[in-house]
């Protein structure tokens, strides 16, 4: 019998149900997978609360780690007690067991444990994504991180550093600001007390900063703007601030010719080759030390909606865990 969280209706983290049930067999190219860590996303929270209309009822979360029991016909690439972690497109991950597409899947190595992939899968590809393949940061380049000691922020940070960027980070207190400086941040600024697009400019000599990571939304797009360097590209990547609405073109000619984007990760993630390739990267960089995927926190998996709370509060930091 398999626990499995389900949605009848948007809203706050009261929405979240569950549910007992039992799980049919594996179908074509599926397998059933034991979950032994559950990745907690932002994302998660905009599925559930209706920011990112999806159809109801539904399950929650993407990102899990876990242990093969099962395979369905066809499958080739996994077997039985195999470890592998996925991290969607497919929901339901927030669940003791589940049948998953193979596909979806990917063999863990020996020396990352299922805490760290579960942490790391969704948030490392998606750094990996705007870092490496929709924003094409340079060495040497100026780069301006929101939220830097979050969960993508904190691992955004790390990367960037590696690759010889100079990273200015934002944070909301001190003691996330020393957890971005940890991270590789050259700067943190704190948004409660810092002017922070003066400071941007002071830090760069008027110039700005050739791309800013913008995860937070509404709440810091006018600022973004102004942080920007002349042709500078905005990469609005999530909406913890509310979403970004009612843009003008010509705000962009305004500030300096801008380009922004407002990416997601599975239109850069979209063969298998193209996910391989991701994966296979941010291991890599995990290995050499350059993200660390630090888990600020772990709940009990039936208790996610007090994670949610948590992280829509702002009281989380860097990764959040839920452990069946």
């Amino acid at each position: 019998m398999a626990r499995v969280a389900r949605i009848e209706r948007t809203g706050g983290p009261e929405v979240i149900e569950w549910i007992t049930t039992d799980l049919p067999e594996p179908a074509p190219g599926e397998v059933r997978l034991r979950h032994t860590a559950v990745g907690l996303n932002y994302i998660d929270t905009y599925h559930r609360s209706g920011v990112y209309p999806i159809d109801l009822p539904s399950g929650l979360g993407s990102e899990a780690a876990g242990v093969v029991e099962a395979i369905g016909e066809g499958v080739e690439t996994l077997k039985v007690g195999d470890r592998v972690a996925g991290f969607g497109p497919t929901r339901g991950a927030y669940a003791t067991e589940r049948n998953v597409a193979a596909k979806e899947l990917f063999a863990l190595p020996d020396d990352i444990d299922d805490r760290t992939a579960a942490a790391i899968m969704l948030k490392g590809c998606t750094t990996e994504a705007l870092v490496e393949r929709c924003a094409r940061v340079e060495k040497g380049q100026a780069v301006l991180v929101w939220a830097a000691a979050g969960g993508v922020g904190h691992l955004m940070t790390g990367w960037l550093h590696a690759i010889g960027a100079r990273v200015i980070g934002v944070a909301g207190s001190d003691e996330k600001a020393a957890q971005a400086r940890a991270a590789g941040a050259d700067e943190v600024l704190n948004h409660r007390r810092d002017d922070v697009a003066a400071r941007v400019r002071e830090l760069t000599e008027g110039r700005g900063v050739t791309v800013v990571f913008d995860g937070v939304g509404q709440a810091t797009w006018e600022v973004s703007l102004k942080t920007a360097a002349r042709r500078g590209l905005i990469v609005s990547y999530g909406n913890a601030g509310g979403a970004v609405k009612g843009v003008e073109l010509g705000t962009l000619s305004k500030h300096g010719s801008l380009f922004v984007t407002r990416p997601t990760l599975f239109d850069y993630y979209v063969t298998p080759e193209e996910r391989q390739a991701g994966v296979e990267r941010v291991f890599a960089m995990l290995r050499q030390g350059a993200i660390k995927p630090e888990i600020g926190q772990t709940f009990a998996l039936e208790q996610a909606a007090d994670a949610h709370r948590a992280l829509e509060a702002g009281e989380t930091r860097g990764a959040t865990v839920l452990v069946p």
